[in-house]
């Protein structure tokens, strides 16, 4: 159990963090503070406080389990839990040969196997308050419920975030049924697989199954088949990363392997509406220069390490799900792949994006800003209409840790209606975006407009070298384990 679980263990916490309180606010009072102008207390108070408790001194399985502690349902949202049956290990070899497409190198990565796949329908209840139960209904009767709120014919297939090791459906379910309000689409959220348990590419093929599931329902599912052009594909954080790599498997497979055997079906490959993404996280290394120009203004603090030292894996105590053997420094992917566009976005080159549908970026002043920007203006230079808003002083996943507020409000609608002009048509793979970010003032107070080409002040050639030492440095950490290891089997 979570010390938080319990008013004792609340109190503690709250009390040990009673002077970072105290000093936060003298600090923000006396215009002191280095966020001054850029947020407001209670903005700088939660990143503050946040911050504070990302520390990661438990063991990663423990971490784990309490990210994924389900709150329950209740209040305005209907949910309908579902599960999709196992499909052909066509779905994993159509990823493997994605992966192999795009290789850059000696990349390495596990064969993940397919398995089950858990899911939840997820829509918003009107007319209830906040506490209200959900009725003792079967899934399917919830379903039914669901749809009658979520009238568009629109789907939004939802990627939670959560670095890859963290959180589930059942944490993103307030921000998912807010979007479901606003779209008036149904909702599918997944339960992907987990890192370390199941590293890259596990998280993939699920994603692919999801909407090959979508599209082409295996036996047992409650809805319809959903045409590919009534399909968002959304997510956030690492989930956002998700996005990202789903559409360029899906543009690549165009290309090598346009059809996939699904539950008997041989399934076309064909694109999604759109993508409405928020802080994707696109460079796995975490090595441009706004992980750490930014980190004031956000919770995910910027890597400590030394570079002159040999990197070194996430230091928290063992248990039976971290470290792995044979070891590896990134909990998510052999450290010889995190470069391979399907693991950094970032990473790719331009032309990866030729012909993929509208895409929506959402995201703060936060530590991952450069590499979605990057990732922005190559899809912008070969054609792809690529929409972009920059919240000033907000940090990561904003829209989500201040649900209700204006900011959050603002980039809820702002989605929304992105979603609502893909299915009408008024935005298109043919529809020209200018090479511009819209850049929203703190407190809502102003709009102006950022050039994207200058926005990171980094030439591509600058990008992949910064993020070349970045996965180097990691790679000889990772030999590095990888002999003592070895040497430590021998005594």
């Amino acid at each position: 159990m979570s010390k938080l679980d319990n008013p004792l263990g609340l109190l503690a916490a709250i009390l040990v963090r009673v002077p970072l309180i105290f000093k936060t606010i003298l600090l923000h009072a006396i215009r002191m503070s280095p966020v001054t102008g850029k947020q407001d207390l209670r903005t700088e108070l939660t990143v503050a406080i946040i911050r504070s408790f990302l520390v990661f001194s438990s063991p990663v399985g423990k971490q784990q389990r309490d990210s994924m502690r389900d709150p329950g349902i209740k209040g305005p949202m209907w949910v309908s839990k579902v599960t999709f049956p196992k499909p052909e290990e066509d779905v994993q070899d159509a990823v493997i040969k994605a992966i192999e497409d795009l290789k850059k190198g000696d990349e390495t990565y596990n064969i993940p196997g397919v398995t089950p796949l858990e899911a939840e329908w997820t829509g918003y209840r009107s007319g209830v308050h906040k506490n209200a139960p959900q009725p003792d209904i079967s899934e399917e009767a919830k379903y039914e419920e669901l749809k009658k709120e979520a009238k568009e014919d629109m789907v939004i297939l939802y990627l939670h975030g959560g670095a890859y090791f963290l959180c589930d459906p059942c944490t993103h379910r307030p921000l998912v049924a807010q979007l479901s309000k606003r779209t008036s689409a149904r909702v599918l959220s997944v339960r992907y697989r987990l890192a370390p348990q199941n590293p890259f590419p596990a998280a993939l093929v699920d994603a692919l199954t999801a909407y090959l599931a979508l599209v082409s329902p295996p036996p047992g599912s409650l809805h319809e088949p959903v045409a590919p052009n009534k399909i968002i594909v959304s997510g956030d954080s690492a989930g956002g990363n998700l996005c990202l790599v789903l559409l360029q498997t899906l543009l690549t497979l165009r290309r090598v392997c346009p059809t996939v055997r699904f539950h008997g079906r041989d399934v076309p490959i064909e694109l999604p509406a759109g993508l409405a993404i928020s802080s994707p996280w696109c460079d796995i290394t975490r090595s441009m220069p706004s992980v750490h120009h930014n980190s004031v203004y956000d919770f995910l603090s910027p890597p400590t390490q030394d570079p002159e030292t040999a990197y070194r894996p996430l230091a928290v105590p063992e248990d039976d799900v971290w470290p792995v053997k044979p070891p590896r420094v990134d909990l998510y992917t052999n450290a010889s792949a995190l470069l391979h566009p399907l693991v950094s976005p970032v990473a790719g080159r331009d032309e990866i994006w030729k012909g993929a549908p509208p895409v929506f970026i959402s995201m703060g002043e936060e530590g991952l800003t450069d590499e979605g920007l990057v990732v922005a203006r190559k899809m912008h230079r070969v054609g792809v209409p690529v929409i972009v808003e920059q919240f000033e002083g907000m940090p990561h996943v904003f829209g989500q840790v201040f649900l209700g507020t204006p900011s959050s409000r603002r980039f809820l609608d702002d989605t929304a209606q992105f979603c609502r002009d893909v299915m009408a048509g008024k935005i298109t793979a043919d529809t020209p975006t200018p090479a511009k970010i819209t850049f929203i003032g703190y407190k809502l107070q102003s709009v102006r407009e950022i050039p994207l080409e200058t926005a990171v002040p980094l030439t591509d050639e600058e990008v992949d070298a910064v993020l070349e030492k970045g996965k180097q440095w990691r790679l000889e950490g990772e030999k590095l384990l990888e002999r003592e290891w070895v040497e430590k089997a021998k005594l």
